[in-house]
């Protein structure tokens, strides 16, 4: 049973940091994309960071130059580094995967609530 869990959300003022971090269960290896999606209050959705099994990443223009998206293949986790942050970062980050085998599957985490907030 694959399983997502997202962690290290949180209240912060802004132009802080926070790290998010994703903890996959099974095989890393199996995914071929990860990334980190948002939805703030009343919006939908949103795509924020994603990398592939490769290490191409791409970033959601409204991030770009402030967060960065890793992974540790050998912690099989994967983190959403976000330096600058703004209010309208303010919502609950989902972690995201789709897997080589069913790649039209997706695989969501429950979600942690970022907060930027002075």
């Amino acid at each position: 049973q694959v399983q997502l869990a997202e962690s290290g959300g949180g209240l912060v003022q802004p132009g802080g940091s926070l790290r998010l971090s994703c903890a996959i269960s099974g095989t890393i290896h199996s995914f071929a994309t990860m990334g980190w999606h948002r939805q703030a209050p009343g919006k939908q959705r949103e795509l924020v960071a994603i990398i592939t099994n490769n290490d191409s990443t791409n970033y959601a223009d409204s991030v770009k130059g402030r967060f960065t998206i890793s992974r540790d293949n050998a912690e099989k986790t994967v983190y959403l580094q976000m330096n600058s942050l703004k209010p309208e970062d303010t919502a609950v980050y989902y972690c995201n995967g789709r897997r080589f085998v069913d790649f039209t599957r997706d695989y969501w985490g429950h979600g942690t609530q970022v907060t930027v907030s002075s």
